[in-house]
């Protein structure tokens, strides 16, 4: 499941700034390795920090993806809110661990940021069909919020994202990120990532972004979350 942070009010409180020191350091170590690898492209560095790599899957290694995608997908949950709200419409579900390929994919993630493997969360796909959106988000967690006290004893604030476009999209479905000015269209094989935090350790508002509707065809991505430490999930 993911968080929610609506966009259309004046910045709520959103809690204590918890973890704050493993996120800045973190955050340092990932942005360095990064910005060393010649196969990292910065889309944005100003206001938040925003990578992409392109063919990061081969069409093959998306195809297989998306059969996963397709054997897990259910209606897609936020903390906060269910299917009903209308706030996310996609399907998604949780890829097997088990199987030797997404455990190779996600490796192949944690060895590009140089993230410890167990602060990942699980790789999780989701689809899109026309009229299917995700409204605007952080990933981060609100720890004002209920469900804080269980999420901090299982790996803590979430760090950095990665989001892979399984496909290309007929029309729409792409990722907007409202307060950068910066749309992302799907692109078969990319992979985005971003830090949900500032380089002083405090969770990042302007990383807010939305799942755009999908006007024509399906939308497959595939995503990883990391924690500032190990995951208990």
């Amino acid at each position: 499941m993911d968080n929610t942070a609506p966009s259309t009010v004046a910045r709520p409180r959103i809690g204590k700034h918890e973890d704050r020191s493993a996120l800045r350091k973190l955050g340092a170590a990932v942005r360095t390795r990064l910005q060393a690898n010649p196969r990292v492209q910065t889309l944005v560095d100003e206001g938040a920090e925003l990578y992409a790599v392109g063919e990061f899957l081969s069409p093959a290694e998306c195809d297989r993806f998306i059969g996963l995608v397709d054997e897990v997908a259910r209606p897609s949950s936020v903390f906060d809110l269910d299917y009903d709200a209308q706030y996310r419409t996609s399907y998604s579900g949780d890829v097997s661990f088990a199987d030797p390929f997404v455990r190779s994919i996600s490796r192949r993630i944690d060895d590009l940021l140089g993230i410890e493997p167990t602060y990942g969360e699980h790789l999780q796909g989701q689809r899109y069909l026309p009229g299917q959106q995700f409204k605007e988000h952080c990933d981060w967690f609100w720890t004002n919020a209920s469900y804080w006290k269980g999420e901090k004893a299982t790996g803590g604030q979430r760090s950095w994202t990665a989001m892979i476009y399984l496909n290309d999209v007929e029309a729409g479905g792409a990722t907007n990120f409202v307060h950068l000015g910066l749309s992302v269209p799907p692109q078969r094989g990319a992979l985005l990532i971003w830090n949900n935090a500032l380089p002083d350790g405090t969770v990042n508002y302007d990383t807010m972004h939305a799942g755009t509707p999908v006007e024509a065809g399906v939308k497959y991505v595939v995503t990883k979350w990391y924690r500032t430490r190990k995951w208990g999930g």
